[in-house]
């Protein structure tokens, strides 16, 4: 294993409020009308919602970057040699959170607005939801300077 030159953790505040208030939501109305499968259901999701997209954890080492959302199940690793340029960015509100496609290429993120942009040398754009993004853009510059 290589050294970690950075490692953050980024939590979703908002995504836990939410999804916990959804979990007391169904659970209690489940209490009150009896057990049934859709209920079940949704609150498997949310708990599994709660449990993979609660937080982001970014690593950066000598030889890239790794991200992974909540225990490490839904992971992407970038390697010095595909990334070309890396600069802090500001993501419009309605991208919203999660792992998706925008107008600006694929968006990996849990909270805020924030974001470090990457540009690969193939010309996709990938972006990087934190909430130390001058941090994170710093450490992926080192590790490509050697």
């Amino acid at each position: 294993m290589l050294p970690e030159l950075y490692r953050h953790t980024q939590i979703g505040y908002v995504l836990l409020v939410a999804l916990g208030a959804g979990l007391l939501l169904i659970l209690a109305l489940m209490s009150a009308t009896g057990l049934n499968w859709v209920g079940l259901a949704v609150l498997l999701f949310l708990a599994c919602c709660l449990a993979f997209f609660a937080t982001l954890t970014t690593r950066v080492d000598p030889a890239g970057l790794e991200i992974w959302f909540g225990p490490g199940l839904l992971r992407r690793r970038f390697t010095l040699d595909t990334i070309a340029a890396c600069r802090v960015v500001r993501n419009r509100w309605y991208y919203g959170w999660g792992i998706h496609l925008t107008p600006s290429g694929w968006l990996y993120n849990v909270s805020g607005l924030q974001a470090v942009e990457l540009t690969m040398k193939n010309g996709k754009k990938v972006r990087i939801g934190t909430d130390d993004p001058a941090g994170l853009a710093e450490a992926i510059e080192l590790s490509r300077r050697g």
